[in-house]
């Protein structure tokens, strides 16, 4: 079994280094995400560069990407393999070995870890991430909250042990991912949601 979970804990890795925002911009907007607007391959930048289409397929594949990992880690393993595929996945979604290291930010994959492991917190998490980024229009606001509130919801529900340190690590990840965002929100100049990528 423990050959099994290093397996899956490498899998995990590999599926999250999948890019589908630079996949999908690639071959379906005929663009490299990588050389508009803020350079990141996450979904906003996707949708202020190339609309909602292409923009709503990276979300949804990287969603799938979180559920996946923490599904296979929980069905072969148990808890704890499920909160190391987890960590793993949203690893490779940050640092892919496919695009030298330089990825997205997290959060739409950590969005599909806590629907396959905790899906009333993931609805939860959406809401005040959706309700957070159309009263601002700054989507890296909503998940930069969304990201402090997760651990503390962990908590509070009573989730086991695994998951809470998961948390912690998962919030990490995507407020470390997010500090250019943090410095242009403190600045007043962060992009807003209905502003055109260059």
């Amino acid at each position: 079994m423990k050959e099994i979970g290093i397996l899956l804990v490498l899998l995990s890795y590999m599926v999250g280094s999948i890019p589908f925002s630079y996949i999908f911009s690639r071959y379906f907007g005929g663009v490299d995400i990588r050389t508009k607007g803020t350079g990141n391959i996450g979904a906003t930048n996707v949708l202020r560069s190339l609309g909602v289409k292409i923009a709503v397929a990276s979300l949804i594949g990287d969603v799938l990407k979180g559920f996946a990992a923490a599904w296979l880690g929980n069905y072969f393993g148990g808890i704890s393999l499920a909160a190391i595929c987890s960590v793993a996945v949203v690893v490779g979604h940050c640092w892919p070995l496919s695009l030298g290291f330089r990825g997205g930010k997290g959060v739409a994959t950590a969005a599909g870890i806590m629907l396959a492991l905790m899906p009333l917190l993931c609805l939860l998490e959406a809401l005040v991430l959706v309700v957070i980024a159309a009263t601002t229009r700054y989507v890296s606001l909503g998940s930069v909250c969304a990201a402090i509130l997760f651990p503390i919801l962990v908590i509070f529900t009573h989730q086991p042990w695994q998951y809470i340190v998961m948390g912690f690590i998962l919030a990490a990840i995507v407020l470390f991912r997010h500090r250019s965002n943090i410095k242009r929100l403190r600045q007043g100049t962060e992009s807003k949601l209905n502003q055109k990528a260059i």
